[in-house]
């Protein structure tokens, strides 16, 4: 996610707590994405819709506070 911003994602996770939750959550989402996909077979579930509206708003935090930067 964001290859372009990889070095200041690495800093704000050991700079800032609320960065470094967010962008944690995020990853955590994508993992129980991938893992409700491949086992559901199914990407129109109501909790798998849930998973990813949640993972999109952590993803536009994400870079609002990156293009702050």
């Amino acid at each position: 996610m964001f290859p372009e911003y990889r070095d200041l994602i690495s800093k704000l996770k050991t700079s800032n707590a609320h960065f470094s939750r967010i962008f944690d959550e995020h990853n955590q989402l994508d993992e129980k994405i991938k893992h409700h996909e491949k086992h559901y077979n199914s990407d129109t579930t109501p909790e798998l819709k849930i998973l990813k509206s949640k993972k999109l708003h952590l993803k536009e935090e994400i870079y609002t506070m990156l293009k702050k930067q």
